[in-house]
């Protein structure tokens, strides 16, 4: 067996042990709100791939939590709502997206990651601050959690709360947050293919949505969590100040994530500073 094989089969028992302890935690809340029962699964599932993270001396372990541990959750509050009834064609709405957009993140580490032998630089530049053991908890384990447990919760109010009727909007939204992880998938592909040529290593890519925008793959990221808004407030608007849900995603990825890409990028690539110049964060449209 492979080094790489046997990091996936290592990787797979982890997330079979989570989610086996995520439900007994959450089953100990059954009779509390809803989202706390999630909450708590989700913690303890976190704490699991935290434990075998540290074990491993690799906290990428925790990389395909991100888009696999959303899966269980929506379809738990899809096939067993508050409200008690089920409205098939709102259900298959919302996940067709969640599911399209969780399917191909998970598929896309899977097939970047390279095992156990790798682990993320952000990870290592982390570690090697004061208080290792504590940003490697906080910071790389539970701080993510909560954020994608934040952002999730509008759907919370779609599937399991709500009861009204869909109408066009919520297709619209939908197809909105579908066309989110396209984007995310072309850009992806784009970059994959850039890299796949040994001629353009320690080059900048300026190809495709990349010469109009440095991160087209994040900004299709920040779009999916606002479309998971857009399509419950589609249904109840409601529930419009949950806005802030989606916005602390957005938040997290302009001020944190965009920003630890570039430094990586002006340190390695000679031209990316004028690439920064010509080419905007995230929004795809050239400055100048």
């Amino acid at each position: 067996m492979t080094n790489r094989a046997k990091s996936f089969l290592i990787t797979g028992v982890v997330y079979i042990v989570a989610l086996v302890v995520a439900i007994a935690a959450a089953y100990q809340f059954i009779d509390a709100h809803q989202w706390l029962v999630i909450l708590t699964g989700h913690l303890f599932a976190t704490l699991v791939v935290f434990v075998s993270s540290r074990i491993y001396k690799n906290s990428s372990l925790y990389d395909p939590f991100w888009s696999v541990a959303p899966i269980p959750i929506a379809i738990y509050i899809a096939l067993w709502p508050e409200s008690s009834e089920i409205n098939l064609e709102k259900v298959i709405l919302i996940l067709i997206p969640v599911m399209y957009w969780a399917l191909r993140l998970t598929i896309n580490w899977m097939r970047d990651w390279d095992g156990l032998e790798h682990e993320d630089f952000r990870y290592i530049d982390l570690k090697a601050k004061p208080f290792a053991f504590l940003i490697d908890l906080f910071g790389i384990h539970i701080y993510p959690t909560l954020q994608v447990n934040l952002s999730l919760f509008p759907i919370y109010y779609a599937l399991s709360v709500s009861t009204n009727e869909v109408g066009i909007l919520l297709y619209l939204a939908s197809l909105f947050t579908v066309l989110a992880v396209t984007l995310e998938l072309v850009a992806d592909e784009q970059m994959r293919k850039f890299r796949s040529n040994v001629s353009n290593k320690g080059k900048t890519m300026r190809q495709g949505l990349w010469s109009y925008s440095r991160h087209p793959n994040y900004l299709g990221e920040i779009l999916f969590w606002w479309g998971l808004y857009f399509m419950t407030i589609s249904i109840d608007i409601n529930y419009w100040y949950l806005f802030i849900c989606p916005l602390i995603m957005n938040l997290m990825f302009s001020l944190i994530t965009c920003q630890m890409m570039d430094n990586r990028s002006l340190e390695r690539r000679p031209d990316y500073a004028d690439y920064m110049k010509s080419t905007r964060q995230l929004i795809i449209w050239r400055s100048n």
